[in-house]
């Protein structure tokens, strides 16, 4: 099912995010791009599109759309941020070849530690790295 920008625009309205049409193209960039783009990646594309977009711009709406819960903040190694559209529970595996990001399902709530009692986990993640098919080939 593809994302419209009406369906984000309201996304952004019940967050009480400030409707701008900068937020709402990096919003509709990230919902129909899902390579979990990093910030320079978001604003090369859009640049051409709108040429007054700042990569502090960039920036400042993916912090304000990570705090909102509406993107999630992803690193994999390499001091690299990257932004995914899907908040819901699922891993992440980095080919070490080429660089892509790839999304796989995984219950991530089976895993327990006893060791975490009276922790407070606030996110749970999982990574793989490796070789991904196309780059064995």
């Amino acid at each position: 099912m593809k994302i419209t920008f009406e369906d984000l625009s309201k996304e952004l309205k019940n967050k009480n995010i400030r409707l701008s049409h900068q937020r709402l193209k990096v919003l509709e960039y990230l919902a129909n791009h899902k390579c979990h783009p990093t910030v320079d990646q978001i604003y090369n594309n859009l640049h051409n599109e709108i040429p007054t977009l700042s990569k502090t711009t960039v920036y400042n709406t993916l912090n304000a759309l990570v705090e909102a819960g509406i993107v999630r903040l992803i690193n994999i190694g390499d001091n690299e941020s990257r932004y995914d559209i899907n908040t819901e529970n699922h891993g992440h595996f980095k080919c070490e070849s080429c660089g892509s990001i790839y999304d796989f399902e995984i219950n991530i709530d089976s895993f327990d530690s006893k060791d975490l009692n009276g922790f407070k986990i606030n996110n749970k993640d999982v990574y793989f790295k490796g070789i991904c098919p196309r780059c064995t080939n």
